[in-house]
């Protein structure tokens, strides 16, 4: 799979607006703070977003979710699946929940419903992009690196059919839409 990508966020606006995030994220004022970066997608913007939150100041502590409603499709079935779970408490403590994209929101929704019953203080949600029009259901991020044009996009991260993450930016296949 060695198709044309679209650049449509290089590597250096990225990491501009992962510091400015982690600005916005401190200003917060978050306590006991436990970042979990929902995987696989996220993974790359996690870790850069928490290397700048060290960088501001915090030290949080990092877990992982894994939740899918797309397997290899590129439209979300609906259904969220958990397919691995975080292992720390998070009652009472503040948690950063990070993905890559906010589309029908519908795995944010899930993921921040199940923390909340867990008993976190409080349920925040930083996504890279955001696709506002795309809402299935009714949630809002609180922190958002970029409002996304309507393309399936890759790199930095996000796949296609498990191909493409390594590319240091973001874009997106113009004959795939």
């Amino acid at each position: 799979m060695s198709r044309h990508v679209e650049v449509l966020y290089d590597p250096e606006t990225i990491a501009e607006r992962n510091r400015a995030l982690a600005e916005e994220i401190v200003a917060s004022k978050p306590e006991k703070l436990v970042v979990i970066a929902v995987l696989k997608g996220s993974f790359v913007f996690a870790a850069d977003l928490i290397r700048q939150l060290h960088h501001a100041g915090l030290a949080p502590e990092v877990e992982f979710i894994t939740l899918s409603s797309y397997r290899n499709a590129t439209i979300s079935s609906g259904h969220v699946t958990v397919l691995r779970d975080v292992e720390t408490e998070v009652r009472g403590r503040d948690v950063l929940l990070v993905d890559d994209i906010l589309e029908s929101g519908r795995t944010l929704a899930f993921a921040k419903d199940l923390l909340a019953a867990r008993g976190a203080r409080r349920v925040m949600v930083c996504v890279l992009l955001e696709k506002p029009n795309k809402r299935a259901v009714q949630i809002t991020a609180d922190f958002v690196g970029f409002q996304c044009p309507d393309y399936f996009v890759v790199g930095y991260g996000m796949d296609v059919a498990h191909a493409y993450r390594q590319l240091p930016f973001i874009g997106y296949i113009p004959d795939a839409e």
